[in-house]
């Protein structure tokens, strides 16, 4: 069967593909280096946002962290869960195999001082969560059985019709939501699912091992997990997320520390190789350029922050104060980048190992990991595989919302929706993904187009509640 879907890919998947890569991951050079226009599109943002809202990500970082804490909470307040659940469920629809597999290859790239940038564009992506967060909370719409329904879509169809693009916001919607379900179907589900079930048959034998040629049912599992848990709606995806995402950070963080601990008379000299690589124009794809390229861009697609998507999620949140998840939200970019991005980054620079060629990606880091204990990958594995779940069942979720706002909210719409997603789950398990993969990523930073335009729009009002705020509780 899933040669059978290798076929219709090969033959109408593909050629689309291409056309759609071409036209979002379009680059112009700067100093001989590709620089992919969307990234631009994203950093500006960041940096724009950052300015305007008076460096917010510095400025209210301790109260953000109160407020994902519950230190503000009251009771009564309306939605379906609370601020750490909301963020743990954003945060497992960013973090994942980018932040393992797409640092190392950014660091391989870009060399050392790719780091660097990352956590520049870890910062910058900061101010655009908390403004698309805010706006998320802000014209979300409750049901009567109190679910939450928000999102960009609704404050691009909402919220602009007091705007000059007042005739647009439908479309912009629209167009949003319809990138938004076609990413969920391949980044968010089919590569989570291929790329997992290749680890697991990766460390069970690989060509010797059981699962080698039944990748379905691995897929088939998958399904069920997730089946499992989206079935249940927002309230069961955050309990789960609430519980895995600190867990399978935890993991990951723990072994990170260890490894640095054991390379602790190299850290000293690996943070100067970071900052003078950053800013080293010794040669055009190895100095500044190259570096900043690489480490943009990952960021970019680790944090997502002005796609769009974290809004979905945020929404839900037990609130009627929009900005205090604004500002729970701008944590987001600070974890995913700031903290797991930069910790995968110095373990591949620390241990020498971005200069094999023979190795990328999850590979790079899994080398990385058995350079200190030979049963490390393994810990690793475990990682990769609860990041790809907990991407899977975040993202079916955002899916789900834009399916909603195209084809009704019924229960029967639903059931039809996480359906299908279920089903995509045991294709991409044994699928070839290439173009599947380049197309979904294409439709998933095209969210950020119309997304980021609302925000433009849009950024006086949230300012305005902001300085309300800030009034409030005196910060």
């Amino acid at each position: 069967m899933a040669q059978g879907l290798d076929q219709i890919v090969d033959h109408y998947v593909s050629p689309a593909a291409d056309v759609v890569s071409k036209i979002m991951f379009y680059s112009v050079p700067v100093a001989g280096v590709a620089f992919p226009l969307i990234v631009i599109w994203l950093i500006a943002a960041g940096l724009i946002f950052t300015v305007y809202f008076r460096f917010i990500n510095f400025s209210l970082f301790r109260h953000a962290i109160g407020i994902a804490f519950g230190k503000y909470d009251e009771a009564g307040h309306k939605g379906e869960v609370s601020h750490f659940q909301a963020l743990a469920t954003a945060l497992s629809g960013t973090l994942g195999l980018g932040n393992i597999a797409g640092v190392a290859i950014a660091v391989q790239t870009g060399g050392p001082g790719a780091t660097f940038w990352m956590i520049l564009a870890g910062f910058l992506g900061m101010s655009a969560k908390f403004i698309e967060c805010t706006l998320g909370v802000k014209y979300r719409q409750i049901a009567a059985n109190g679910e939450v329904y928000g999102g960009p879509m609704y404050y691009l169809s909402e919220g602009l019709k007091t705007t000059p693009l007042r005739k647009w916001g439908a479309f912009l919607a629209v167009f949003f939501c319809i990138m938004c379900i076609g990413g969920t179907m391949g980044g968010g589900n089919i590569f989570q699912s291929n790329q997992a079930t290749a680890q697991l048959i990766h460390v069970t034998g690989g060509h010797d091992s059981f699962l080698y040629d039944k990748a379905w049912i691995v897929g088939l599992v998958f399904a069920i997990l997730c089946g499992l848990v989206i079935f249940g709606g927002m309230k069961r995806i955050a309990n789960v997320a609430d519980k895995l995402v600190p867990f399978v950070c935890g993991i990951y963080m723990l072994a990170g520390f260890v490894i640095l601990a054991y390379y602790y008379d190299r850290i000293p000299g690996t943070f100067g190789l970071i900052l003078s690589d950053a800013f080293s124009w010794k040669s055009v794809t190895g100095g500044c350029i190259g570096a900043m390229v690489a480490g943009l861009r990952r960021a970019s697609f680790s944090n997502e922050a002005g796609i769009g998507s974290s809004p979905i999620a945020h929404a839900a949140v037990k609130t009627e104060i929009p900005v205090t998840e604004g500002l729970v939200g701008l944590l987001e970019p600070f974890i995913d980048t700031v903290i797991v991005c930069t910790m995968t980054a110095l373990i591949v620079v620390i241990s020498g190992v971005y200069t094999q060629q023979a190795h990328d990606g999850v590979a790079l880091t899994s080398v990385s990991f058995a350079s200190v204990l030979p049963w490390f990958p393994y810990v690793l594995s475990v990682a990769v595989i609860l990041f790809a779940f907990a991407t899977m069942i975040s993202w079916s979720y955002y899916g789900l919302r834009s399916w909603n706002y195209i084809f009704g909210r019924s229960k029967t719409s639903s059931v039809i929706y996480n359906s299908i997603f279920c089903l995509f789950t045991i294709f991409g398990a044994s699928m070839n993904l290439k173009s599947v993969v380049d197309f979904s990523d294409a439709m998933i930073f095209a969210m950020g187009i119309p997304n980021i335009i609302g925000l433009y729009f849009l950024a006086p009002e949230v300012k305005k509640d902001l300085a309300a705020y800030r009034k409030m509780r005196n910060v």
